[in-house]
C-alpha cells in the first residue's frame, strides 16, 4: 500500500519568515499601515484574506484586499530571488531520505502557487514532489482539511496512509480534520500533533514509519491529544 508525506513549506521545510515579515512590513507602510512583528507572528501561515481581514477588519474591500495581497506576494518573490532562501536543519535530509524509501511526497501549502514555486526553484527542489498544492487549489484554507485531502488524492494515497508535516497549530488540526497523522515542528511550542519535535533534525531515522504503524487513535501520541472539532466542523 503507498504511503505520503504532505509538507506543509514556510515554517517547515525552509526558513522563510524572515522574507515574508520584510514583505509584510514594506508592503503595509507603502499602504500607510503600519504591523507589529507581533501581528505578523500571529498569522504566519494564513491566507492573505484571513490576514488582511484581521489586520484591517471592515477598514478594506475585498479589491483593495487583492491589491494589497499581490504587491506582499510580488515583493516577497524578489527578496527570495535576491537574497535565496534557507532550508531548515533536516529539512534536505528528510525529503531526500524519504524519496529513496518509495514515499510519495507533496507540498501542501497556504501560499501561492507562484510563491512556492520560486521557493522551490531557489533550493533546487521541485523534483523531489510528487504533487504541488496551493492556496489557487482549494476553496477553504486550513484548518479546513480540503489542502490535505487533495494532496493525497492526487498522490493516490489513503488519508490513514498519509503523515502531514507541519509547524502551525491549524495545520495539525487541518490533518486531524482529514484523518491524517501529523508531526508538528517547532520550537516556539509543543503543537497537539501524533508527534511533537522542536526540529526535523531531531526525528529518529525511522520515526515516519513508527508513526505510520502505530496502532489505535494516532493522535494520541507522544502525550498530546487533538481537540475535539469546533460544532459544525
Amino acid at each position: 500500500m503507498p504511503k505520503a508525506v504532505l509538507w506543509d513549506l514556510d515554517g517547515t521545510l525552509v526558513d522563510s519568515e524572515q522574507s515574508h515579515w520584510q514583505a509584510w512590513r514594506d508592503t503595509m507602510k507603502s499602504y500607510g499601515r503600519e504591523i507589529t512583528q507581533a501581528q505578523f507572528r500571529s498569522t504566519f501561515g494564513w491566507r492573505n484574506d484571513a490576514i488582511l481581514a484581521d489586520w484591517l477588519g471592515s477598514e478594506t474591500t475585498p479589491d483593495q484586499v487583492n491589491q494589497i495581497g499581490h504587491a506582499k506576494e510580488a515583493l516577497f518573490r524578489q527578496i527570495v530571488r535576491l537574497n535565496g532562501i534557507e532550508p531548515l536543519p533536516g529539512a534536505l535530509e528528510w525529503v531526500r531520505r524519504l524519496r529513496q524509501a518509495s514515499w510519495r511526497q507533496a507540498i501542501a501549502s497556504s501560499a501561492p502557487r507562484e510563491n512556492v514555486e520560486a521557493v522551490l526553484e531557489a533550493l533546487h527542489f521541485r523534483e523531489s514532489f510528487e504533487a504541488v498544492v496551493t492556496a489557487e487549489d482549494v476553496r477553504q484554507g486550513k484548518p479546513e482539511p480540503e489542502v490535505f485531502l487533495k494532496a493525497a488524492s492526487v498522490l493516490g494515497v489513503m488519508p490513514s496512509q498519509t503523515i502531514v508535516v507541519e509547524d502551525a497549530a491549524m495545520g495539525i488540526e487541518a490533518a486531524r480534520r482529514a484523518g491524517m497523522r501529523s508531526i508538528g515542528v517547532s520550537a516556539r511550542s509543543k503543537l497537539p500533533a501524533s508527534l511533537h519535535v522542536a526540529s526535523l533534525a531531531d526525528l529518529s531515522v525511522d520515526a515516519f514509519d513508527r508513526l505510520l504503524a502505530t496502532d489505535g487513535d494516532p493522535f494520541m501520541v507522544g502525550n498530546y491529544s487533538a481537540p475535539s472539532p469546533p460544532s459544525g466542523g
